[in-house]
This record gives C-alpha cells, sequence and structure tokens, in this order.
C-alpha cells in the first residue's frame, strides 16, 4: 500500500508533480461512503448507520460538501471507526477496490493520471480521506503517492482521533513540505479539483485547474481564468474537449 508522502519506487525523482483531490475529482463519489456497504456486509457497521451513509452519498453527489459538513463528517467517522481494526479496514478496502472504486473513475480523470506520468511528473493523490483507504486506491491508479487523513491508532486499533486531517490549508501545508523534501518546483506543478474547500491546495501550484467545480469553485476559477473542465465519462467515453495542455 502506498504510503503518505512515500515514492512508489526507488529512482530518481520528478521536476514536478500533479496532485489530484479525489471525491468527484477522480472519481464520482465519496470513497468513505462508497464502502460503506462493504463495511456493513464484514460488520464494521450496522443497518442503520448504512443506511445514513447511503443518504449521505446521495447528498455529496447532489451537491457537494461545505466546510461545516465536513467537519460533521469528520467528527462522525472518528467516532464511528474508533476501534476498528486497521489490518481489517485495509483488508475489506483492498478486496472490494475494483467492485466499488474502478466504476466511478472519470474516463477522463483517467487520462490525465496517464499523461502526467508519461510527462514524467510525480502523480500524488491528496484526500480528506483515510490513509488506509486512499493507499490502494492509490495503488489501483498507479500514483507516485498519497497524502491523506491520517487516524491515530494504537494497538493495531483506531482511537477515534484524528493526527493529521488532510483538508483545506492542511493539503497545501504538505504539498508545500512535499516540494521541499522531493525538489517540485510548484510552479511548474499541476493541481485538480473540484471543491471550493481546495483553493489552498490549488493556489499553490502553477497550473491549477477545476473539474466538475461547485459554484464557489467555478466562480473563483473563472475569475482567476483558470481552466475549467468537466469530467463524465466512464471506461472509453472520455472526451478531449477542454482538456489542458500538457
Amino acid at each position: 500500500m502506498l504510503r503518505a508522502m512515500n515514492t512508489l519506487a526507488d529512482g530518481p525523482r520528478a521536476a514536478s508533480a500533479a496532485f489530484f483531490d479525489l471525491d468527484k475529482t477522480i472519481i464520482s463519489r465519496s470513497s468513505t461512503l462508497a464502502f460503506a456497504p462493504s463495511f456493513y456486509r464484514h460488520g464494521l457497521i450496522n443497518r442503520s448507520q448504512a443506511a445514513r451513509g447511503a443518504f449521505a452519498q446521495l447528498v455529496f453527489r447532489a451537491g457537494g460538501a461545505d466546510h461545516q459538513q465536513m467537519e460533521r463528517i469528520k467528527e462522525q467517522l472518528s467516532r464511528l471507526c474508533r476501534g476498528w481494526s486497521v489490518e481489517r479496514v485495509t483488508e475489506i478496502v483492498t478486496a472490494n477496490l475494483a467492485a466499488t472504486i474502478a466504476p466511478l473513475v472519470y474516463a477522463e480523470a483517467r487520462g490525465l493520471l496517464d499523461a502526467h506520468t508519461q510527462a514524467g511528473r510525480d502523480v500524488i493523490i491528496v484526500s480528506t480521506a483515510g490513509q488506509e483507504m486512499v493507499g490502494p486506491i492509490g495503488a489501483m491508479l498507479g500514483a507516485s503517492g498519497i497524502i491523506a487523513t491520517q487516524m491515530r491508532h494504537s494497538g493495531g486499533r483506531y482511537t477515534g482521533e484524528v493526527e493529521f486531517y488532510a483538508y483545506g490549508e492542511g493539503k497545501a501545508l504538505r504539498i508545500r513540505q512535499l516540494a521541499i523534501e522531493r525538489g517540485y518546483d510548484l510552479a511548474d506543478c499541476f493541481a485538480y479539483s473540484d471543491s471550493f474547500t481546495d483553493l489552498p491546495m490549488l493556489e499553490v501550484v502553477g497550473h491549477p485547474h477545476a473539474v466538475n467545480p461547485d459554484r464557489q469553485l467555478r466562480r473563483a476559477a473563472l475569475s482567476r481564468g483558470w481552466p475549467v473542465l468537466a469530467f463524465a465519462g466512464r471506461a472509453g467515453q472520455a472526451s478531449q474537449a477542454g482538456r489542458p495542455d500538457m
């Protein structure tokens, strides 16, 4: 599994990187909530919790999540996972990855991931979802590394406390740290996100892109002259319209 801010393999480091938000940027839904049925089948959550997860998924797909909603989601998920086995969560995510996440990947995003890799850039997934979830997804997508929320655990079980929340300015902070560690010139780096809450992450690079943006991000992107991309395709259905120059 990919570890936060670690490369997949040894070798020369790229001079630049492309940073991708995950939910509603690479995939069409919330990765965390998408695994609710799998967690239910394996006994980590009960029926009512699974139903609330399905409802939250619908809300997320309809309009995204604002700052207050994200804070509530953080608190709810922290309480929910208290006592869960870290190893068990990783096993469930890995076993259900192909069925749960692969069908949600935008074909346009898949094309951009591959194009940046072929151009010699590192591809980093930057997600508010948990590290044990984002790691396997990153490996599936061929990412160079991840930046993700890190939950504290003790004795192999989650304590319910958050060690690092990969959200808002936190994402930008880790990107700056990673650039120093790996020698990226941020002016030559790319970033992609759908949410206004990721404005700090987009502002830190020289080539920001808004993907299926919420209203606030669309306004910000248009006012700053940033490219606005529309992703809707699935496996082989990607359109070249709106694809940024690489």
